[in-house]
């Protein structure tokens, strides 16, 4: 299996409201798996995987908060397969999985390319960080 596309084809970024207490979680969706049509590939198959990678923000101190902040990400990876891995992935999405074995390198695929574009959105908009970062201290706030 070779990742030979990815394409984001939907950004979507929302800041409600500020939140005193933040709780973050992230997401991914895989929402299809389809056979693509590529004249090039001679011994092999493509797939094209659609996903969802969501970022949500919700007031920790109020549970049933109806309005929440969030990044949305929707995209496709085409997937160059053999014929056999083709037959496991359609076989698989029947029951809407991805075969156990191909999913970490995939999860982990959206998450780079996902991860960043969305902290770029974050800053934009004003929204904390969905990745954790330490605090950067100055020389004068250590010697105190």
């Amino acid at each position: 299996m070779k990742i030979i596309g990815f394409n984001i084809e939907e950004l979507h970024a929302k800041k409600s409201f500020d939140f005193k207490r933040v709780a973050i979680s992230t997401d991914i969706l895989f929402t299809e798996v389809e056979k693509a049509k590529l004249d090039v590939l001679k011994d092999s198959e493509a797939l094209k995987i659609s996903f969802k990678f969501t970022v949500a923000y919700k007031d920790s101190e109020k549970k049933d908060s109806p309005e929440k902040n969030e990044v949305l990400i929707q995209g496709s990876m085409l997937l160059m397969v053999s014929k056999d891995e083709s037959k496991e992935f359609l076989k698989s999405w029947k029951n809407k999985e991805i075969p156990k074995d191909k999913a970490l390198g995939l999860y982990n695929v959206i998450l780079k390319k996902c991860s960043v574009k969305a902290l770029q959105l974050e800053d934009e908009i004003g929204l904390s960080p969905h990745i954790p970062f330490p605090q950067i201290r100055t020389g004068q706030q250590q010697n105190q």
